[in-house]
């Protein structure tokens, strides 16, 4: 399998896990250097969620690409990640409404396409769980200024050396907020029609292919999620369309996140979700499908010709050598769940390995 012109040793994606090992300002650290070092096993290694400014975050210790200290800080994590001779992509992120006040450089509720906040969600601060705040809608000159920020991101992260860039496009982040009808409520160009609602992810793409070459920029997408208001009147015709556009653009690749995955947790598939084989079948390039899978249920992905790459989150996170146990047929650890999110090395890197292991 190739992607973005270079050939992988395997179909198993390490796909984009928030880990928050990070320092207070962004910058990565020797022990995320250790974990992915652990995880070079993967054909793809596409990091956690890389933030492209400081407005764009939401939470503490997950790492940024707009600082010479956090390029500087990520070239040795990136060279861990390809000891194996993995192809490691950074996904580049910004939560829009999904942030707070309180992690905002101006202290003021972040910004967003229309001034809707989330409701039925609530946001984890320090002191506990809080609403979510009315955001403040983005002027065309904010949007001009983010989209000039995943274009330095992109620049950064070449400077990093990683081999190419995923538009984190899921989840009810940035993006997926522009794309849904339920959170964009603009009467301007990105605003309305789909043409007007996709507009922002293309010309950040578009943005970001002025620092590498568009096969080299991969797109993630959660198209059946609600999760965090991602609510749209027609979210088959919204994504069909999407994928059609992102034909045009000759991506690397379109990465799906399978209905029944809601944020990090597994939910039951929504009634009206999409196959994620019926949105795959639209693109014409690699796909990569993550979600809930186990070795036998991606062989049956890649034979039925739905992925070409398959992603393993929590297994991953539990089996540092994931593609080693799947070739030895070997048992697999169980997800502790400490140690996920924040924290030091319990959870992060003490996972055994086969040798460790003794099998």
């Amino acid at each position: 399998m190739v992607v973005g012109g270079q050939s992988l040793r395997n179909r198993i994606v390490l796909p984009p896990l928030t880990r928050s090992r990070a320092t207070d300002d962004g910058v990565p650290t020797p022990l995320m250097e250790e974990y992915y070092h652990q995880r070079a096993g993967a054909g793809l290694v596409i990091s956690e969620g890389v933030v492209i400014a400081p407005q764009a975050t939401a939470y503490a210790r997950v790492p940024g690409l707009y600082s010479a200290e956090q390029v500087a800080a990520w070239r040795p994590v990136v060279a861990a990640a390809k000891r194996d001779g993995a192809a490691v992509y950074a996904q580049l992120w910004h939560v829009g409404r999904q942030s707070h006040s309180s992690v905002q450089p101006d202290g003021l509720p972040p910004k967003a396409p229309s001034a809707i906040p989330i409701t039925g969600y609530q946001y984890r601060s320090p002191q506990g769980r809080i609403p979510y705040e009315v955001p403040r809608e983005l002027t065309t000159a904010d949007i001009a200024g983010i989209i000039h920020a995943y274009g330095a991101a992109a620049r950064n992260a070449v400077r990093a050396e990683f081999d190419g860039v995923e538009l984190h496009a899921a989840n009810g982040y940035l993006v997926d907020q522009f794309l849904n009808d339920g959170s964009n409520r603009r009467t301007d160009q990105y605003g309305g029609s789909l043409e007007n609602r996709t507009r922002f992810l293309r010309e950040v793409i578009g943005e970001m292919s002025r620092h590498l070459p568009a096969d080299r920029i991969g797109v993630r997408l959660s198209p059946s999620s609600d999760w965090m208001d991602a609510h749209d009147s027609d979210k088959r015709t919204l994504y069909s369309t999407v994928i059609r556009q992102l034909n045009d653009l000759g991506i690397a690749y379109l990465h799906l996140v399978e209905p029944e995955i809601a944020g990090s947790t597994t939910v039951e598939s929504p009634a009206d979700s999409i196959p994620t084989a019926e949105l795959a079948a639209l693109f014409d390039g690699v796909v990569i499908v993550t979600g809930g899978h186990d070795q036998a249920s991606a062989e049956r992905l890649l034979a039925d010709g739905t992925a070409d790459l398959v992603g393993f989150g929590r297994l991953f996170i539990a089996n540092p050598d994931l593609p080693q146990r799947f070739r030895a047929g070997a048992p697999l650890e169980p997800l502790r769940p400490a140690g996920i999110y924040g924290g030091g090395h319990e959870g992060y890197t003490d996972y055994p390995s086969l040798a460790i292991s003794g099998i």
